[in-house]
């Protein structure tokens, strides 16, 4: 309801999302440990003309909510690995229902857009306003915040449900807990697709990777480090450039002045 920029990218995301439903349930470690986790695996999800392999706002706040009944009612400790990895499984379950809801808040978006071409025709510009702020409210409301209430409300009863039908050992959940294991390979690769252009681009995914598993450095530690080595290699791009400028232009100087110069 915020936009794109603003809704779609930042409040639906689920890291954000994670603070705002561990705020609402009152463990905001489990929220933002299970946020994490499901952003992961969505890292480099984006939108182009419309399509979307997954919603991002369902799974913040339908699958954190869910994620964090299960690992509760489970007894699993919020920051170990398999906790980790159930919260990515639910969210990538609940992501695919998003995406039907998704659509159909474009499709019922298009109805506003009608309207907005009538106001135009009429010469109504002063309307046009409520088609992107007004209208699509009505659309987000009926596909997106009442189905979101619905199934967190409901959805306790059916992760208890849950967790008897499918015990801890069994092959479903073991299924579930690996398939999760695997997802954040889906987000990296996603986000290599889009910023690899040449091998030497892997060098800073290579450090980081080497600085977590040799170091034993934490995420927040790695970002650091990258953030310089990133402002360093900027430094001597712009330095490269300005000597290459530089040097052209004294060459041209010395061609025309050669007199001066001597």
């Amino acid at each position: 309801m915020a936009g794109q920029a603003v809704g779609n990218y930042t409040i639906g995301r689920p890291l954000v999302g994670g603070l705002v439903c561990g705020i609402v349930l009152g463990d905001i470690k489990l929220g933002i440990a299970c946020g994490v986790a499901m952003q992961l695996v969505y890292i480099a999800l984006v939108t182009p003309g419309g399509t979307v392999s997954a919603d991002v706002r369902a799974i913040s706040y339908i699958g954190i909510p869910l994620a964090m009944v299960a690992i509760t009612s489970q007894g699993l400790n919020p920051l170990g690995g398999t906790a980790a990895n159930l919260a990515k499984s639910i969210g990538t379950l609940v992501g695919t229902v998003g995406t039907v809801l998704y659509y159909a808040v474009a499709t019922m978006n298009l109805v506003w857009q009608s309207f907005g071409w009538k106001d135009i025709e009429k010469g109504k510009i002063d309307r046009i306003t409520g088609v992107n702020f007004g209208w699509p409210w009505i659309s987000q409301m009926l596909f997106s915040f009442i189905p979101a209430m619905l199934l967190t409300h409901y959805g306790a009863t059916a992760v208890t449900a849950l967790r008897t039908a499918l015990p801890m050992d069994g092959i479903a959940m073991k299924t579930l807990f690996t398939v999760g294991g695997m997802l954040p390979c889906v987000g990296i690769a996603i986000l290599l697709r889009q910023i690899v252009n040449r091998p030497v681009d892997f060098i800073p995914f290579l450090v980081g990777f080497t600085l977590c598993a040799s170091l034993k450095l934490n995420l927040v530690s790695v970002t650091i480090i990258s953030l310089l080595f990133a402002i360093l290699i900027y430094e001597i791009e712009m330095a490269h450039n300005s000597s290459s400028n530089g040097g052209s232009a004294a060459i041209e100087t010395n061609g025309d002045d050669d007199e001066e110069d001597i």
